[in-house]
């Protein structure tokens, strides 16, 4: 796919955001091999490159995009949202600064830019460091 075809895509009201990479850390067993970049840097590449850099989407788009609309898409009634009677998936984040940072050559690279990540209201990612907190679930079909 070409840069010009991932402008159209993203462009389109039916196109959601998300990434087919399986979970990658940079220590222990899921630190192996080196993986495509979007493992580190997906979203991250959205909001900088297409969103801050490009204008290809707005920040609002994006974050439905990847947020609300594949939750939806999914079935998915208690993700997505910030609403009471919802899971707080969250990452905040410097608009100005996100960036992916992963390559080819060096893959396990974490993008810049992102504060914080609360997954299930727990704070997992604080400063760039795990906090061992390891509050996510495997979502189910009900």
């Amino acid at each position: 796919m070409s840069r010009e075809d991932m402008k159209i895509v993203l462009k389109s009201p039916f196109s959601v955001i998300g990434s087919d990479s399986s979970a990658r850390a940079t220590y222990g067993i899921l630190a192996a091999g080196k993986p495509h970049p979007r493992a580190y840097g997906t979203f991250p590449r959205v909001l900088g490159k297409y969103v801050r850099e490009e204008k290809v989407l707005t920040l609002q788009e994006a974050i439905r995009k990847t947020t609300s609309f594949p939750a939806q898409k999914l079935g998915l009634k208690d993700r997505g949202l910030i609403k009471e009677e919802t899971w707080a998936d969250i990452t905040i984040f410097d608009p100005q600064k996100i960036i992916d940072g992963a390559t080819f050559m060096a893959p396990h690279q974490h993008p810049e830019g992102i504060e914080y990540v609360i997954i299930n209201g727990k704070i997992v990612i604080e400063k760039a460091g795990h906090t061992k907190e390891t509050p996510g679930k495997i979502l189910k079909e009900k």
